[in-house]
């Protein structure tokens, strides 16, 4: 069970990816309740490809339904109706998102158990790095959650002191009154004659006494009680503040780094649930802290005892209120980034999100959140606090900065700031909250989007938390580079099949323009912005970057599946392919990328060494695998496969007949047998 846990903190529980898929919001509560029962259910039984199956989907949809409604039945108490309307509202949101394709909700689950499923299997091993993970995760979300407990236990610490304070000092309230009433009868026997003075007054000056004495003592108990209440307030605060560091400084910030790994096509970010449901916890706990905090000032108002408790209590509120502050302001956060290649003239989504608007009742009244688009300049000015000016918000004017040498305005940054306000406690508060969003680049035409993705993957890749707006280093290591292409790369091409070290050794030798260093020295060598998209390749009116995309953009478009088959050797040049075929029988062939040309990739065979590179015209004529079944000559794919074992299931089917009348000509290529050698 602990395994499915951590899978479940690695990945996200089944409804939390079925929101992602299908656009549903799940909170903690429906997801907890849900995602044991999911377990249960014979989703395995149901064939997607029969529809005749969808009777027993919609039989599952409605157990489901069935099982929210039963859960909302059985709440009670203030935080059970809540959860019940809550209950009841994702019951009728499913009813009809999925009434009508409940096999959709079937395949969704399913393939979403299957994920899991696999998770838990990596991690039962302990010695794999997704086991390993988990268990550092699972180790510091148990941290989290136990300091968490102690606040909970100081919290209500000192609430039940501060009950105290105040039912002694209620009672200290009555003897003070009761002494001036003493005081006030010793008054009134003034009037009387002598004798009745005399056979009176020593007993209320007794009882005065003894009431005063008691007053006097109470008084440094009551004092000893306040300072005791804002020392256990103190180690609260202290406490908060370290838990409240922990969850915004190390769990936010990495969740920012991972939102912007994401960017270069890096794994889903998530775990936002999880770091709201802490960020509400603490706000929740710095709510009825700072509430107590007001109660015991209440109370010192209510009865004033000389002493330092007035400067403890200020001190505590003015704590209390930064850390309060600092939590808000930190978790306005953007859950969607927009684009982060922008076009003018063109609109964008993106979604802001507060972390803890749930505890302070901000749902209540949704403010309103202005996005302005402002320039690096004017980003570093914000964060020194100075005063910024605002820019159309939309993309339809953008004033450029003065460029410094050879920068392009593709390597001109932009961020999207968004900023609101909002009161919280009955208007006790009011924040004005901002945030920016990751770099982004503006561009007017498409033929500028390359480069423009080049400066995002660079900002994404090696930008480092808390930077002045929007420093980057002009130089890297190359196996960090490596690193970011290869995340791109996959993304991109949407494949498990990454790039390999021969791969990269081949990158880096096309990069460092040498064929002559040791791989080994590739893992020290730096390469720089200049030699990634700046200056041109050798012999070249292209720069890396520009070659690299082109390979990942064809690969994308028209070789994906065979690309993931491995039939695409792909990153080898002209003398290395020579070099491998020389010793194969006449027609054993190789794809590679062309030096030469962008988004290109040429044949390389026993006869023909090398064939004019296809580009994505020549593929939206006829694909790769129609191209090679039509060359007769081609007869093995290095090293050994034949070609019709690895291509044939995506040979174009000839047409077998005319329609309406007609024979439809086909187009088919061939290589002048001139050029062939023999």
């Amino acid at each position: 069970m602990a395994v499915w846990i951590q899978a479940q903190q690695l990945q996200g529980d089944a409804l939390h990816q079925m929101q992602s898929l299908y656009g549903q919001h799940f909170p903690i509560e429906v997801r907890h309740y849900l995602s044991q029962w999911l377990e249960g259910q014979l989703w395995d039984v149901i064939d997607l490809e029969n529809p005749q199956e969808e009777f027993k989907a919609k039989r599952l949809l409605d157990s489901l339904i069935q099982e929210l409604q039963n859960k909302a039945e059985h709440q009670v108490g203030e935080d059970g109706f809540l959860l019940k309307i809550k209950l009841g509202h994702y019951a009728s949101q499913l009813k009809s998102t999925y009434d009508r394709c409940p096999l959709e909700l079937v395949r969704c689950i399913k393939h979403i158990l299957y994920t899991e499923q696999r998770l838990v299997r990596e991690a039962s091993n302990s010695s794999s790095p997704v086991g390993g993970m988990m268990d550092s995760m699972s180790q510091k979300y148990q941290q989290i959650n136990q300091a968490f407990e102690e606040l909970r236990l100081l919290t209500q610490d000192t609430e039940n002191d501060l009950r105290k304070l105040q039912h002694n000092q209620e009672y200290f309230i009555i003897q003070y009154q009761e002494s001036l009433r003493i005081q006030a009868q010793l008054t009134s026997l003034t009037t009387l004659p002598p004798a009745d003075r005399q056979l009176r007054e020593p007993t209320l000056l007794s009882k005065r006494a003894t009431v005063e004495a008691w007053l006097t003592r109470e008084a440094n108990t009551l004092q000893k009680y306040r300072l005791d209440l804002a020392e256990k307030h103190q180690k609260s605060l202290q406490l908060l503040r370290k838990q409240q560091t922990i969850i915004l400084d190390d769990e936010l910030i990495h969740w920012k780094r991972r939102q912007q790994l994401a960017g270069n096509g890096g794994p889903p970010e998530g775990g936002l649930d999880i770091l709201q449901s802490w960020c509400e916890k603490l706000a929740e706990t710095i709510w009825q802290n700072r509430q107590q905090i007001r109660r015991a000032e209440h109370l010192r108002q209510q009865l004033p005892i000389p002493g330092p408790i007035e400067e403890l209590l200020n001190d505590l509120n003015s704590t209390i209120t930064d850390i309060i502050s600092a939590l808000v302001t930190s978790t306005f956060i953007i859950e969607k980034q927009p684009p982060q290649v922008l076009k003018t003239q063109t609109k964008f989504a993106a979604t802001v999100r507060l972390l803890v608007g749930g505890k302070l009742n901000v749902h209540m009244n949704p403010p309103q959140v202005k996005a302005t688009i402002i320039s690096e300049q004017q980003a570093k000015a914000l964060l020194k606090n100075e005063n910024t000016r605002n820019l159309e918000d939309s993309l339809k004017r953008i004033k450029r900065s003065d460029r410094r040498g050879a920068e392009s305005v593709t390597e001109e940054k932009f961020t999207i700031l968004f900023e609101s306000q909002f009161s919280v406690g009955g208007n006790e508060l009011v924040f004005q909250v901002k945030t920016l969003s990751l770099p982004v680049v503006v561009i007017v035409h498409g033929s500028q989007d390359n480069n423009a993705t080049a400066t995002v993957l660079w900002d994404n890749a090696f930008a480092e938390p808390g930077r002045v707006p929007f420093i980057v280093p002009d130089k890297v290591l190359w196996p960090q580079l490596c690193e970011a292409l290869n995340m791109k790369y996959k993304a991109e091409v949407q494949s498990n099949r990454g790039l390999s070290e021969e791969n990269l050794v081949f990158l880096a030798q096309k990069a460092f323009s040498s064929s002559s260093i040791n791989p080994d020295d590739y893992r020290g060598m730096t390469m720089t912005w200049s030699q990634f998209n700046r200056e041109s390749l050798p012999g070249r009116n292209f720069t890396f970057w520009q070659w690299f995309d082109g390979v990942m953009e064809l690969t994308k478009k028209h070789l994906k599946p065979h690309w993931n088959d491995g039939a695409i050797l792909g990153f080898v040049n002209k003398q290395q392919a020579q070099d491998m075929l020389m010793s194969k029988p006449n027609g054993t062939f190789l794809l590679r990328f062309s030096d030469s040309e962008i988004g290109g990739i040429t044949i390389a065979w026993r006869m023909v060494w090398n064939l004019m590179p296809y580009t994505t015209k020549d593929f939206s004529i006829r694909s790769l695998a129609d191209r090679i079944s039509d060359l007769n000559h081609l007869l093995f794919l290095y090293p050994d496969r034949p070609k019709d074992e690895v291509f044939s299931k995506y040979y174009t089917p000839p047409l077998s007949k005319a329609v309406d009348g007609y024979v439809k000509p086909q187009i088919k290529q061939v290589v002048p047998e001139a050029d062939l050698i023999t």
